[in-house]
C-alpha cells in the first residue's frame, strides 16, 4: 500500500465530494469533447462531476483505494466512470486516445513534472484540450494544503514554457480560495491552464 492508498483508505472523502472550483467554473471549455481522461484523480470528485455533465470519463490514479472511492461516488451520483490503476511516472499512458484531459493538483518531483505533463498532452488527440490546476511554488507559504516540499510544487514560468507549443486558451497564476475537504482549505496559490493541441 502506497502513501496515497493509505490517505484515501477512509470512509470520508479527504478532498471532499465536490469538484475542484476551477474545473467547475471552466467546464464549458470541454463542451463537445466527449472522451475525457482525469489524471491523478484521487477519490474521483472531478471525474464524477464530468461524467454528470455527459462526458465519458476514465479516471487514472495509482491508489487503488482512491479508485474504489471513485466507483462508489459515481454510483452515488448515478453515473459511470472508468477507472485505471496507473502510475503516471512509470506506466505507459494511452497515446492520442482522449478528446480532452484534466489534472488537478497532481504531485510529482520537479525533475519529472514536465515528462508527466507531456505524457498527458500526448494522450489527447490533435485538436484536444488539456485543463490543469496545480499548486505553485508560492503555495508553501500559504500552508493550506498540498506538498510541504517545494520540490513537489510547480514553477509558474516553467509551466508557461511547457504550454508554449500549444494554443493557450487560459493561463493564470495567483491566489485562489479553495475549500476541498479537510486537506485543501483556505487561501491557495495555484497555476491554471487550458491548452489546445494543434
Amino acid at each position: 500500500m502506497n502513501t496515497w492508498d493509505e490517505r484515501f483508505n477512509t470512509i470520508e472523502y479527504v478532498y471532499g465530494e465536490q469538484p475542484n472550483a476551477f474545473i467547475e467554473n471552466y467546464v464549458d471549455f470541454l463542451e463537445g469533447y466527449v472522451n475525457v481522461a482525469a489524471y491523478a484523480e484521487g477519490e474521483g470528485r472531478n471525474a464524477v462531476y464530468l461524467a454528470s455533465k455527459g462526458h465519458v470519463v476514465t479516471a487514472f490514479d495509482y491508489a487503488k483505494s482512491g479508485l474504489e472511492k471513485t466507483a462508489q461516488l459515481a454510483k452515488k451520483h448515478g453515473v459511470t466512470v472508468n477507472t485505471q490503476l496507473q502510475d503516471l511516472l512509470q506506466d505507459e499512458l494511452p497515446v492520442e486516445t482522449f478528446d480532452a484531459a484534466v489534472m488537478v493538483f497532481g504531485h510529482f518531483p520537479a525533475e519529472q513534472q514536465h515528462a508527466v505533463f507531456q505524457r498527458i498532452v500526448n494522450s489527447v488527440k490533435p485538436g484536444g484540450r488539456i485543463m490543469m490546476e496545480l499548486y505553485s511554488t508560492s503555495q508553501l507559504s500559504c500552508a493550506t494544503g498540498g506538498p510541504q516540499n517545494i520540490n513537489f510544487l510547480y514553477n509558474p514560468a516553467s509551466v508557461l514554457t511547457w504550454c508554449q507549443p500549444y494554443k493557450i486558451i487560459h493561463f493564470f497564476t495567483g491566489e485562489q480560495i479553495r475549500h476541498e475537504g479537510t486537506l485543501h482549505t483556505g487561501l491557495a496559490h495555484t497555476i491554471q491552464l487550458i491548452i489546445e493541441k494543434s
